[in-house]
């Protein structure tokens, strides 16, 4: 081996060798940087994922309804409530309830004189909470019955025909003949003891079906109230 070598830029041997060059690279390396130790996972466990954990929402301040929302719960809340108190007061037996209907048994008088007009009289009870209205009276065994009212005004009494009369509610009206009675024709002949028939209609509760017995006029067994 020879210490010359041929300069490639002009072609002749040459014992002189450049000089090396500042920048090339060197035998001397730079220190490493230093880290901080860390733990070596063990061989026989695995890396675990991290968990996908979202921020926990924070709240600065109170929660408030939008005011939209407020106006349409406000009337909604006085509704239910004003439906609740009128619930409370109809299962107590309070307004709203349907007019409840009883006939007792009646009396109606027994012609005299060979007359064939007479009157009858009925105690009508009304347990609903709502009112009703009689509006007339059949039988079979008369014809021509009607509501009548007598009235007295200044020491004189008269007597009307009403297309209807009035039953109110929780009350108990009772027929005389001083008050209301009901004016009808007889067919045939009656005996006292008699049981007479009759259908009472109402506006609201429909026909009702009782009877009245036959009974002499001034006998003291008709009603002398007409309302209790």
């Amino acid at each position: 081996m020879t210490d010359s070598w041929t300069d490639p830029a002009t072609g002749t041997p040459t014992d002189a060798w450049p000089d090396a060059p500042t920048d090339a690279p060197t035998n001397a390396w730079p220190d490493p940087p230093t880290y901080p130790p860390t733990a070596s996972p063990s061989p026989s466990s695995s890396p675990s994922p991290s968990p996908d954990v979202s921020p926990s929402p924070t709240w600065s301040g109170s929660r408030r309804l939008p005011e939209g929302v407020v106006a349409v719960l406000a009337p909604l809340t006085a509704c239910l409530t004003a439906l609740v108190g009128l619930t409370a007061w109809t299962t107590a037996g309070g307004a709203g309830t349907p007019a409840r209907i009883e006939v007792g048994i009646g009396q109606v008088f027994m012609p005299y004189a060979d007359k064939q007009r007479t009157a009858a009289f009925f105690r009508i009870t009304n347990t609903g909470g709502s009112g009703d209205q009689l509006l007339s009276v059949t039988s079979p065994a008369a014809e021509g019955a009607m509501l009548s009212r007598h009235e007295s005004a200044g020491g004189a009494d008269s007597m009307r025909m009403v297309t209807s009369a009035e039953i109110p509610a929780g009350t108990v009206v009772r027929m005389t003949p001083s008050t209301l009675d009901v004016m009808m024709t007889v067919k045939g002949r009656w005996q006292v003891g008699d049981a007479v028939p009759f259908v009472l209609h109402f506006r609201h509760s429909g026909p009702v079906q009782t009877v009245a017995f036959v009974v002499r006029p001034g006998s003291g067994k008709e009603s002398h109230s007409s309302q209790g």
